[in-house]
């Protein structure tokens, strides 16, 4: 039988290795934890600072707080593998080596950083603006190197991959100062034509938000199965837009209704024949 090492023995042979280890591990949670803080920092401080210049606006000043973050933090992992004697040239032999797999399973989130840049050269939308984007709808509150983040009308978190939002069709509602409302009004085929759309055009020309050149278009479009048609498109500023959509359609209700111009509604009628 072979003589049983006493714990003396056992912590002169295995004690400094040990020791080492856990003084490495310690090491290397402390770099990640501090380094992860100053990477946040810098990110936030980059990203306070660039807002504050004129000539950058916060789309890119937040775009590149993302960035500084992220390199930052990519230089913490380096330095934390450095602690268990991971050398950086052969950090970077390993990570050369790991490149075509990691680029197989991460063609999504490669992607998506690859989209990140390409809205920041093309400017498809920034922050605040009022967007729709591979079918979500919301205010823009961040960009970043992997998603955009929309807000909704009713305060929902929308996040979505940079990659799904080049690659749809963009609908940015805060690209341009003004916006035209265009709503449809439908009145009975019994109703005077005129005096509804006189009417309507008296609402129209009595809210002061909506701009007189080019002039408000209110004429009969369509014929309808149960309805004559008016169609009314008037010009107001961006801001103005659902004040004033909502606003008309509630005035012009009214103001057919002092006028004996009648809204028809779906209705059935029941026809019943008689035995012979």
């Amino acid at each position: 039988m072979p003589e049983e090492m006493n714990p003396q023995s056992l912590w002169d042979t295995y004690g400094p290795w040990v020791v080492s280890g856990a003084l490495k591990v310690l090491g290397a949670l402390l770099v990640i934890i501090i380094g992860l803080r100053i990477a946040g920092w810098l990110g936030n401080l980059v990203r306070s600072q660039s807002m504050k210049r004129e000539d950058i606006d916060d789309t890119l000043g937040n775009f590149f707080g993302s960035l500084v973050r992220w390199a930052v933090t990519a230089a913490v992992l380096i330095t934390a593998l450095s602690v268990f004697g991971v050398q950086a040239t052969s950090f970077v032999a390993i990570l050369g080596a790991l490149t075509l797999a990691i680029g197989l399973s991460m063609q999504g989130a490669l992607g998506n950083i690859a989209s990140g840049v390409m809205i920041m050269l093309f400017r498809p939308y920034k922050l605040g603006d009022w967007v729709e984007v591979s079918g979500v709808a919301g205010t823009v509150k961040d960009i970043n190197l992997f998603q955009t983040v929309l807000t909704t009308v009713d305060n929902v978190k929308m996040m979505v991959p940079n990659g799904q939002a080049i690659d749809g069709v963009i609908s940015n509602y805060s690209a341009y100062d003004t916006r035209r409302v265009d709503i449809t009004f439908g009145i009975d085929y019994d109703d005077n034509m005129d005096a509804a759309i006189a009417a309507i055009r008296q609402v129209i020309e009595a809210d002061n938000r909506v701009f007189t050149d080019p002039e408000p278009f209110v004429k009969v479009t369509n014929l309808g199965d149960s309805s004559v048609d008016i169609a009314t498109r008037s010009w107001v500023n961006a801001a103005d837009y659902w004040d004033v959509k909502f606003d008309l359609t509630k005035k012009v209700k009214e103001a057919l209704d002092g006028a004996g111009v009648s809204i028809p509604y779906p209705h059935t009628t029941m026809v019943q024949k008689s035995a012979h």
